[in-house]
């Protein structure tokens, strides 16, 4: 059974939430609190936490950080705070998804189902990822599309493994920067779009209508998931 550890303060969110994800199949610990997360999390292991932003003894950016100091469970936001700002500094941080309040109850559920595939899919010893015709052998470097080899170069190659391990998720400005050129200096959002476009011209059918790397306006990046 999946356990989810929820962080929220509000009552009445925590009352509707509870028994609908239980109905699902998953095991909630509900909790209100920052400090009350961090104790939950040193005393038991969980699969997937949702986590409001606005808590009453700490920003929820700051547990996200403590949390991925150590871990990489998966870290969906759910919160008031519409700001690109706050979304852009929550996956900065590592969360792997933001679900703006109020959500719809099943939009939310194929959140965690793909949260908790893109867990499952990080921590296999599968290399090799396929998606939208793309073929990558995370193992040797070798690329193809339409089962034709093609050549990336290095950076190329280095923005694809990065967007294609967290497949599905928003991959940030800061963090493909972080990825592909190292943390040694500031890399511009135009370097990052130039970059993005050359990647698209040999892998996507469309390039002007990308089907395998997506924009996600404001934020970053997102490699659509994988086949089966």
């Amino acid at each position: 059974m999946t356990k989810i550890l929820l962080v929220e303060d509000e009552h009445h969110i925590v009352r509707a939430l509870s028994p609908a994800l239980e109905a699902e199949g998953y095991e909630i610990t509900p909790v209100g609190n920052g400090s009350a997360a961090m104790e939950a999390l040193a005393g038991e292991g969980f699969d997937l936490i949702l986590l409001d932003l606005g808590l009453p003894d700490m920003d929820g950016k700051v547990v996200i950080e403590r949390i991925r100091e150590w871990s990489e469970v998966p870290i969906i936001v759910l919160s008031a705070r519409h700001l690109e700002e706050e979304k852009i500094a929550a996956f900065d941080l590592g969360a792997d998804d933001y679900v703006d309040k109020p959500f719809a109850m099943g939009e939310l559920m194929a959140r965690l189902r793909a949260a908790q595939r893109g867990r499952d899919r990080r921590f296999s010893s599968v290399s090799v990822f396929k998606a939208g015709g793309l073929t990558m052998d995370l193992s040797s470097r070798r690329v193809w599309v339409e089962d034709e080899p093609i050549h990336l170069t290095p950076k190329e190659y280095d923005l694809a493994r990065t967007l294609a391990r967290y497949a599905g998720r928003v991959v940030t400005h800061r963090q493909i920067a972080a990825a592909v050129w190292g943390g040694g200096g500031a890399v511009d959002s135009q370097s990052i779009r130039v970059l993005v476009a050359q990647l698209r011209q040999k892998i996507e059918r469309n390039p002007a209508r990308p089907r395998i790397v997506l924009t996600e306006q404001g934020l970053g990046y997102r490699m659509t998931e994988p086949l089966d």
